[in-house]
């Protein structure tokens, strides 16, 4: 009828005889587990001594972080990382590591050990944004950079930005983070405002992408309905701008991005930029999965 649950545990009694997990040497075990994702091998420790001791085996650890990640931990302080083990540094690595004066973060993520990247509106160039009139910078916690820039109105506006970074080879998905209407709190409640929000019915908004190697993608969107109701209203939205191709981790990816409505036959406004992401395909649409968005 096969081994009693605490014979699979490597746990005997009296009666019981019989190979049991304990007995599988852990060698072996670490073959198992480096088919599995970091989150499975954390929760096969549990069950016994070999699978403990192999979940935490040096050589596991390091098949499960990305191709470059030497180049990660030179973003951070050697103290940091100098006597971790390979488990240490996967879980170090998961948190984000700020670069470029903190405008910058990369971080691997904790089920495909995939290098993702965001990159702060402050870490951009924007149109105009050392003018009051236009341009404001609003502290937030709903950011991860705890910073927005929000526009109240303009004709000409652009936001461009660039990073030039060792990532590992795949596939990659660029985003904006943007809200339209300016939000705050009052009494403990969010309260979004709207009063500046203008002009996005009129006319899309471009986003763009170009990579050193001459990969390019582009697209448009209108932010608001041609009757002035914001898409995604009271919430952040993703958008799009595309995807590139990393082949080779040896050589620096630079990418280049932008997101412009230059028609300058009306003003637009009552927006917040918050950030860029750089995120792996598949991570990107596991997340996705997760969150239920369509």
């Amino acid at each position: 009828m096969g081994l009693s649950f605490s014979n699979l545990n490597g746990e005997h009694t009296g009666s019981s005889i019989g190979p049991s997990l304990g007995d599988i040497p852990e060698s072996c075990v670490a073959c198992v587990i480096l088919h599995l994702t970091p989150p499975e091998i954390c929760n096969l420790a549990r069950l016994n001594r070999a699978f403990r001791g192999a979940a935490s085996s040096d050589s596991v650890w390091e098949r499960k972080l990305p191709s470059n990640y030497k180049d990660l931990l030179d973003l951070l302080p050697v103290e940091r990382y100098r006597s971790l083990s390979m488990k240490g540094v996967f879980a170090l690595l998961s948190r984000p590591i700020p670069f470029d004066d903190g405008n910058k973060e990369v971080w691997i993520d904790r089920v495909t050990g995939r290098v993702c990247m965001a990159v702060s509106a402050k870490g951009m160039a924007i149109t105009g944004i050392e003018d009051r009139r236009y341009w404001n910078w609003i502290d937030t916690e709903e950011s991860r950079f705890h910073v927005v820039a929000y526009l109240q109105q303009i004709w000409w506006f652009e936001v461009d930005g660039m990073v030039r970074f060792n990532l590992p080879p795949g596939i990659y998905c660029l985003s904006f983070r943007i809200h339209l209407g300016r939000f705050s709190k009052r009494l403990g409640r969010r309260v979004c405002h709207f009063e500046h929000t203008h002009g996005w019915e009129i006319k899309p908004v471009r986003l763009s992408l170009s990579t050193s190697d001459g990969q390019e993608a582009s697209c448009e969107y209108f932010l608001a309905d041609k009757e002035g109701e914001q898409t995604g209203r009271e919430s952040w939205r993703d958008y799009k701008v595309g995807e590139f191709v990393v082949g080779c981790s040896e050589i620096t990816t630079e990418v280049q991005w932008s997101m412009k409505q230059i028609d300058c036959t009306h003003s637009k406004g009552g927006i917040c930029v918050d950030s860029v992401f750089i995120i792996p395909t598949d991570v990107k649409e596991r997340n996705k999965r997760k969150a239920g968005v369509k």
